[in-house]
């Protein structure tokens, strides 16, 4: 039982403890998602590279779930509010 707890806690630990809100004046084609260039106005310092890393599935977008973490690992500077 201890095992299934420790596990059951890692998972969570692997889950960003925030959200991060998806910012329209970023996503200009509106499809929820941020790719590189829009990322890249919004944050210039983002190189391919940085980007790369953001985008952990590899499907060329970064999601919210790939921004919180991407802040929480400071990627990118952290939101206001």
């Amino acid at each position: 039982m201890k095992y299934l707890t420790a596990i059951a806690a890692a998972g969570l630990l692997a889950v960003p403890a925030f959200a991060y809100d998806l910012d329209a004046s970023i996503d200009t084609d509106g499809d929820g998602l941020y790719s590189f260039p829009e990322l890249q106005t919004a944050f210039p310092e983002v190189t391919e590279d940085v980007f790369t890393a953001i985008d952990v599935n590899g499907d060329g977008a970064a999601d919210m779930d790939e921004m919180a973490a991407a802040e929480a690992s400071a990627l990118i500077p952290a939101s206001e509010g």
